[in-house]
């Protein structure tokens, strides 16, 4: 049995392109893994920014948290959590205005922990969230991925290793909005079912 995560960040629900792409994926992986699979959907709106209380709060030693230092990190160890239980991460993630909805930042925010995600050594940072598989379905209006315009993909890419999860994949409807944007996804799709193959 194994674990999958579905983060998905999309504001167009039903609608959205990388949502789809990821539910797909995860539908056959789960499938073919005899998984559970827990969502978390960032476009609810319900994750905090970062602020000074709430960094000091998620870095201090559980033990030595005061009361309301637990309630302002409650929401990154839920985070964490479920990111260290999956065996399998799939972001679905849009492009917006050339790189990852603003909820999504505000996740890895909330998961980067030193101590917990990662850990600094005399090498420098070291992730400590190994031997896990990523998916990144993504999808974008205009924006080529792995162009020098899509600040999504290595950003997220680069934030993922850095916590130790470099088995990153992409599966990328890109430009959707211009001429061939159908057969963009139908494309995107294919490579969803030879992955989960």
């Amino acid at each position: 049995m194994t674990n999958i995560l579905h983060v998905t960040s999309s504001i167009r629900g039903d609608d959205s392109v990388s949502t789809s792409l990821g539910s797909k994926l995860i539908k056959r992986l789960a499938i073919k893994d005899e998984a559970t699979v827990v969502t978390r959907d960032l476009a609810k709106n319900d994750l905090p920014f970062i602020d000074a209380e709430r960094h000091a709060a998620n870095l201090a030693p559980y033990a030595d948290r005061s009361d309301a230092q637990h309630g302002l990190a409650k929401i990154a160890d839920e985070l964490i959590d479920e990111l260290d239980a999956a065996d399998t991460i799939v972001f679905s993630v849009p492009v917006y205005n050339f790189t990852v909805p603003a909820t999504l930042k505000a996740w890895a925010d909330l998961v980067a922990r030193a101590g917990r995600t990662f850990r600094y050594t005399q090498n420098g940072p070291e992730g400590l969230l190994t031997d896990k598989t990523v998916y990144i379905t993504a999808a974008t209006g205009g924006t080529p991925i792995g162009s020098d315009i899509d600040f999504m993909s290595p950003w997220l890419k680069f934030f993922l290793g850095f916590l130790g999860m470099t088995d990153v994949r992409i599966v990328a409807a890109d430009g959707i909005l211009g001429e061939g944007g159908e057969e963009k996804i139908a494309e995107a799709h294919q490579e969803v079912e030879r992955l989960a193959a």
